[in-house]
Order: C-alpha cells, then sequence, then structure tokens
C-alpha cells in the first residue's frame, strides 16, 4: 500500500470513529484536520514512481548500439511488474535513454591460446525517466561492471533495469520543488567556477529558467580558483568549487555559505597503447608517480597491482593541470592522505609546486596532452573520461579494494557522511572507509554570499538552491553525478533561511 492509499484508509477508519463514539468528535476532529493537509500535499507533489506501472521506451537518435540494448531492457521489464508500451498516451512514464559503445581493443578470448581474440568495448547508457507533466522522476548512468560475465551491452542493460526496479520498490527519493515558480522574481544571476559539475549545471539552469520564467542563470566554467575569485571581488552572484573556503579566508562580500551540490569523482586518466585489460593502481603508486619516484610502467609497484597484465617499459609521461583548479585540489588532497612525504614536501591545493610532468589548461589540455602522448597519465573528472571516451584506472580503497569510478561507488563514500549537526557543510570523503567506496569523491559546493544586493537576487538564489535540492537532483545521475544524501538535502533546505 502506497502512502497516499495509508493516509485515505486513516482518514476513513477516524471518521468511523466519529459515528461510534460522538463524544470523541472534537479530538478526532482536530487529528483529521491536522492529516488533511499533509494528504493535500501529498497531493499536491506530483507523479509518484510507486504508482508507475506502464513504460515506453525512447532513445536519442545519435545512439550507438542500441538495439541489442532495447531488446534485452524489453526482455528484462516484462519479467518484472512493469509493462513496456509502445503508446506514449498510454504510458505512465517515458524512459529516455541515450548509449554510446566504443571499441577499446581487443583480448585474448582464451588462457591457453592468444589466437583467438575478442573485441574489447567500453561505452555508457544514460536513462532519464519523466512522468506524464514531463518532470523528471528518476535518472542514472551506467558504465560496464568490471566483473561481468555477459555481453557489454546485456551488461548495461541488466544494470539499469535493476537500478529501475529498485528505484520503483522505493518511491520518490527527494522531495518535489515547489510546484508553481516563485511570482514576482526578476534576476540576470552571473555564476563562475568549477569545471567538475560544469555539464550538470548548465543543464540545471536551463532547465530552472524554465521554471522560472523571470531568472536567467550565465554559468562561466573558469576553475574553481578564479570562480572564488571573483566572488570575492563581487564579479558574481555566486560560485562553484570542488573545494571549499577554509574558515580564514577573506572576503569582500561578508559571510560566504557553502551549499553541496551533489558529488563526483576524479580519476586517473592514462594512454598504454598495447594494454589489453583494465588498469589498476594503488595510492602509493599514484603518489610516486606524481612526486617522480615512480618513472616507468613496468615498475614493480605497479606490476603487483597489475598481475598478468603485460605492462610495457616505457617512460611515465606525466600530466597536470596548470590552472589553478578544484580538481587538483582534489587530487593533491587525496595524494597527501596517500602520501606523508607528498604532504610535507607538496602539500594540497588549487596550485601545488609539481615536482614533475607537463601543465595543461582545465580537462581539455589534461585529457588532449594524454590522449596525443603515448604512455602517459593525467587525472579529470569522471564524467568528462567518460563523455570523451578516455581509459581511467581502478584504485585501490582503503578495504583493500580496486574501485573503478561510476555512480554507485561515489555513492558509497558518502554514506557515513553528516553525522555533524552543526551547520558546515565543508565535508571531505577522500578515502572513505566502505568496501564498495571509490576513494578518490568530493561533494562539489556552490559558495554563496550570505548578504545580497538586491531582494530579487536573494529570492531568484534561494528559489534555484531549494529547486536544485529537490527536482535537480532527480536530475544529476543521467549525466553521471550522485546525489547528495538525503540526510544532507534536509540541512540545507533549514538553512536556506540564512540568506538575507
Amino acid at each position: 500500500m502506497n502512502a497516499m492509499s495509508s493516509l485515505l484508509s486513516a482518514v476513513c477508519n477516524l471518521l468511523q470513529l466519529f459515528r461510534r463514539n460522538m463524544r470523541g468528535l472534537m479530538p478526532c476532529a482536530w487529528i483529521v484536520l491536522g492529516l488533511l493537509p499533509l494528504f493535500f500535499a501529498h497531493h499536491a507533489a506530483g507523479q509518484s514512481l510507486s504508482g508507475i506501472h506502464g513504460i515506453r521506451v525512447e532513445f536519442s537518435a545519435d545512439s550507438s548500439r542500441i538495439e541489442p540494448i532495447l531488446a534485452r531492457i524489453d526482455e528484462q521489464l516484462n519479467k518484472s511488474h512493469l509493462q513496456v508500451v509502445k503508446n506514449a498516451a498510454s504510458a505512465d512514464a517515458i524512459l529516455r535513454l541515450t548509449t554510446h559503445v566504443w571499441p577499446t581493443g581487443t583480448v585474448s578470448a582464451s588462457t591457453r591460446s592468444s589466437g583467438t581474440r575478442a573485441t574489447n568495448y567500453e561505452g555508457y547508457l544514460s536513462a532519464e525517466l519523466t512522468g506524464k507533466d514531463n518532470q523528471t522522476l528518476w535518472s542514472y548512468l551506467v558504465t560496464p561492471n568490471r566483473l561481468r560475465t555477459e555481453s557489454f551491452t546485456d551488461d548495461l542493460a541488466d544494470q539499469l533495469v535493476s537500478r529501475l526496479l529498485a528505484a520503483i520498490r522505493g518511491g520518490i527519493s527527494y522531495p518535489a520543488a515547489r510546484s508553481a515558480a516563485v511570482s514576482g522574481v526578476h534576476a540576470v544571476l552571473h555564476a563562475a567556477g568549477a569545471t567538475l559539475p560544469a555539464p550538470l549545471y548548465l543543464k540545471w539552469f536551463e532547465i530552472f529558467a524554465q521554471d522560472q520564467p523571470g531568472v536567467t542563470i550565465t554559468y562561466d566554467a573558469t576553475g574553481s580558483e578564479a570562480g572564488i575569485e571573483q566572488l570575492q571581488a563581487g564579479k558574481v552572484d555566486f560560485a562553484a568549487s570542488d573545494m571549499p573556503l577554509t574558515k580564514d579566508s577573506p572576503s569582500s562580500t561578508g559571510r560566504i555559505l557553502h551549499f553541496p551540490t551533489v558529488l563526483g569523482g576524479v580519476v586517473p586518466i592514462y594512454n598504454l597503447p598495447a594494454l589489453d585489460r583494465p588498469l589498476n593502481l594503488t595510492p602509493q603508486v599514484l603518489a610516486g608517480i606524481y612526486s617522480g619516484a615512480i618513472r616507468r610502467w613496468n615498475d614493480p609497484l605497479i606490476r603487483q597491482s597489475n598481475h598478468g597484465v603485460r605492462l610495457p617499459d616505457a617512460e611515465i609521461v606525466v600530466a597536470h593541470r596548470s590552472d589553478g583548479s578544484g580538481t587538483t585540489y582534489v587530487w593533491t588532497s587525496y595524494l597527501s592522505l596517500a602520501s606523508p612525504e607528498w604532504k610535507s614536501k607538496y602539500g594540497s591545493g588549487p596550485r601545488v609546486n609539481w615536482p614533475v610532468g607537463t601543465g595543461a589548461a582545465a580537462n581539455d589540455g589534461v585529457a588532449q596532452l594524454v590522449s596525443n602522448t603515448p604512455y602517459a597519465i593525467g587525472y579529470v573528472e569522471l564524467i568528462y573520461a567518460i563523455y570523451h571516451q578516455l581509459n581511467f584506472a581502478a584504485v585501490r580503497n582503503p578495504a583493500g579494494q580496486y574501485i573503478k569510478a561510476d555512480l554507485a561507488s561515489i555513492t558509497a563514500a558518502a554514506v557515513d557522511t553528516g553525522a555533524s549537526q552543526d551547520g558546515d557543510f565543508r565535508f571531505s570523503i577522500l578515502n572513505a572507509p566502505g568496501k564498495y567506496a571509490y576513494p578518490i569523491s568530493t561533494f562539489t559546493w556552490l559558495l554563496v554570499s550570505a548578504q545580497q544586493s538586491s531582494s530579487q537576487k536573494q529570492a531568484a538564489i534561494a528559489a534555484f538552491l531549494h529547486w536544485m535540492l529537490t527536482t535537480g537532483q532527480k536530475q544529476c545521475e543521467s549525466l553521471g553525478y550522485a546525489p547528495l544524501p538525503r540526510t544532507i538535502v534536509a540541512r540545507e533546505l533549514d538553512a536556506l533561511s540564512q540568506l538575507k
């Protein structure tokens, strides 16, 4: 029985009690009157995942290898309580898919013979489930399971269906945003900063402008450091950053509030032309490579984590960011946790005094340098690596597991976050202890001045943050970002009152 049915049943039972015992009328009446707003609030919240029975499946025109994926999804959904329907009018929801699959080389199909080789694939499957009102109910981005035994396309389809069914059984994970636009709010807001969440923010700002026609938000992905500098100089209305401000950071705009938005990950990308299987790396190896202590790909410490892999006797070409970057802050903070020597000599921050390597600007520069240079290694955000078809390694976590970053492993890193009940949202989830947690996971934040220059801007920013923490959370997973833990969302909604 869903929540609405339970509530209606409770109301009916109380009304029957009225008839049997008139002396209980007044106390029971107050209870019913108290329940009715909950009923109408639930009713106004929009379509529920639990009410979905018929789904129409659609896919984008530029998708690749969609036919076997569609066939497998159809087969798996029809084994469940859901029905795949052809007519959009008869569907409770539309499942929109985008998939890209590409070959990465060949691998021996037999451990006894190198003569028979099979094509190795990488790729992703992005899905967004929308209701009858075209509002997003759920989304997800599936990447390959490293331990899969079935075909590549079957693996993507099976993972997606499993996630979808689990979401439907669990109901709506996040509250709905206000159903109507905040009346009378007109503002043009300017933001700048982090590249890690840029694809999601651009999507959010566009969709929010449709829901709130009086508000326009522009965004420049200049990097976390530049975004913070512009906020502190009063040049933007809010900034995006993958690194929180320290408590003694100077500011010309008064007190700055931190609002976590989503979770992301930073991954080590590499270019090893002859490698026929995924690469495993330990924290100590990563720190050794970036400090210059490990210089060749067939170093014994790298071989220990990659049994049976033919590693080349070639010099490692190290790439890093040349600009002030929140991604670099996350990366160097992780290296500082991995290596006391790294921490004492080089430390962490948006810029460090790199002992080895070649610098390049932004994700594009690092990715291009690695892609064009055999035997190179670098670091970028997970979603950038996925969308640009870059090879990235699995990293050993504190539990001893080699974890290749994906939505599930980044979500697992934040399981125990937020135990503290104070108003400070500057959490770190690097090296989280969970068995399946990806160790280079991070929150990313919007930094907002508590005192705004106008009431219109204050109302517009507050409206966006409320929308981001509710409706927006349902849209982030299709782009490869993990949503916030619900306990954090509840606390952030309370913190919105600090905006003046």
